[in-house]
């Protein structure tokens, strides 16, 4: 894609998912995700069973995660341990948020360009070193709960995984869905899968920073024509290297910037998709309940589909 196809593309984008006032406290694409949406996807519980869309946080240095999260016990100490009486165990964990390994939501904040984050609200002043004072997690504070469709690209193209560098189309998209029987509308969150993890766990972590598979920036516009109120991949849900020059992330442009559309990276799929392969259904009540972080550009998260 050329610059000023990226532009164009950016420019129709940015009118059709221009800020407007929060509906029923949802603001972005989870204006698309009404309370009729949501008791609707309650509907899709059948099995009861429960499926996390998370990925084990890593906590050891790889290729892709050169700065791990860090677990460290503070309690109790050596001497506690055969006391008498009651003692605690803690703990304590730090993470990079936005890493190419761990789970994770972006917030609204998370993208700027142009000077800009979504909705025209200027960057400086609104994202500054004391935490974002709009658009941060805190919008998504109660919880993103919805019909989930999970679109199984590799499983369409007949192999385990897709390799780096690879992207995803509307095609792609459209032909998954006729493939497996559903339909992607309004208010749903949308779950692409890649096989990232599959590949993660087969072949070993690379450096994901430089060659991943992910979605086209052109197919955002399909984002767009259902009104997708969350995207979520098992990737960075942009393929590297990208598909327009000087513009690293354009999906996380073009989603979060432009569409007011939040992003969940580094999902994993593998446990989810075979379920959803021998039940015949693609779609579930998913839950996602990001942690309470005011100002915070996004948050590790566990979402979790229930079918």
């Amino acid at each position: 894609m050329t610059a000023r196809e990226f532009r164009t593309l950016y420019d129709r984008l940015r009118l059709r998912g221009a800020a407007r006032p929060a509906v029923d406290g949802r603001c972005g694409a989870l204006r698309h995700l009404t309370p009729q949406r949501v008791a609707a996807a309650v509907a899709e519980v059948r099995l009861g069973r429960t499926v996390s869309l998370a990925a084990p946080i890593e906590t050891v240095p790889g290729p892709d995660d050169p700065e791990p999260a860090v677990h460290r016990m503070t309690g109790p100490g050596p001497a506690d341990l055969g006391a008498d009486g009651l003692h605690f165990a803690t703990d304590r964990f730090a993470m990079n948020v936005h890493g190419d390994a761990d789970s994770h939501l972006d917030a609204l904040c998370h993208v700027v360009f142009d000077g800009e984050l979504y909705g025209g609200v200027p960057a400086s002043g609104t994202v500054t070193a004391e935490g974002a004072r709009a658009l941060s997690v805190d919008v998504v504070g109660n919880g993103i709960v919805g019909r989930g469709v999970l679109l199984d690209v590799p499983r369409l193209r007949g192999v385990p995984w897709l390799e780096p560098g690879d992207q995803v189309t509307s095609a792609d998209l459209t032909a998954a869905e006729a493939a497996q029987g559903v339909r992607v509308g309004p208010g749903d969150l949308l779950l692409v899968r890649t096989g990232h993890r599959l590949r993660r766990t087969e072949r070993g972590p690379w450096n994901a920073a430089t060659a991943r598979a992910g979605l086209h920036p052109s197919a955002v516009e399909f984002l767009a024509e259902r009104e997708v109120a969350v995207l979520g991949g098992d990737g960075n849900n942009d393929t590297a290297p990208s598909a327009v020059a000087d513009v690293a992330f354009p999906v996380h442009v073009l989603a979060i910037q432009a569409l007011g559309l939040h992003l969940m990276d580094y999902l994993c799929f593998e446990d989810l998709a075979p379920v959803c392969a021998r039940e015949g259904r693609w779609s579930f009540l998913c839950v996602v309940a990001p942690l309470r972080l005011s100002g915070a550009t996004g948050s590790p998260v566990n979402p979790v589909a229930v079918l």
